[in-house]
């Protein structure tokens, strides 16, 4: 996992092909005028923009995850946002089974500790960090990208 301002962004670049074009897309466009939904930006990069109430930590961590295909690079724009986290290697709880088409997923594990993104700050999370979101009060909006491994 990866905590980072968006100012220090061009560090990351050489991580993956699609990171540049992620952060690329972030400094093109007014953050805050992006529409709710989801679409594909290039091949093996998908926008999911969000905006919601923000829940409680018993509740968010109800959808405690990780993802096998895909890295995500989630990105603060109206906060703060707090995080869930804990390393796949010690979740042992599954709750359910893999889902191959959604590409998530699940335990029951508590996780290792909480961190707070502000806005135009992101996180990195890897397929071995197992994480939820959307924690905090009031409305929260977010960019996701799924940049495909």
């Amino acid at each position: 996992m990866i905590i980072d301002s968006l100012h220090n962004a061009t560090k990351y670049y050489s991580l993956h092909p699609n990171f540049k074009k992620a952060f690329d897309y972030v400094n093109q466009n007014d953050l805050s005028k992006l529409e709710e939904g989801s679409f594909e930006i290039t091949e093996g990069l998908k926008i999911i923009v969000i905006a919601g109430e923000g829940t409680t930590r018993a509740e968010s961590i109800k959808g405690f995850e990780c993802h096998d295909k895909n890295i995500d690079i989630q990105i603060s724009i109206k906060g703060p946002e707090t995080f869930a986290w804990k390393p796949r290697e010690k979740c042992t709880h599954p709750n359910g089974d893999y889902s191959d088409e959604k590409d998530v997923r699940f335990f029951h594990d508590a996780p290792d500790m909480f961190f707070q993104l502000e806005e135009k700050q992101f996180a990195i999370l890897f397929p071995e960090d197992v994480h939820a979101a959307m924690i905090g009060e009031g409305l929260l909006k977010k960019i996701v990208f799924k940049v495909k491994i």
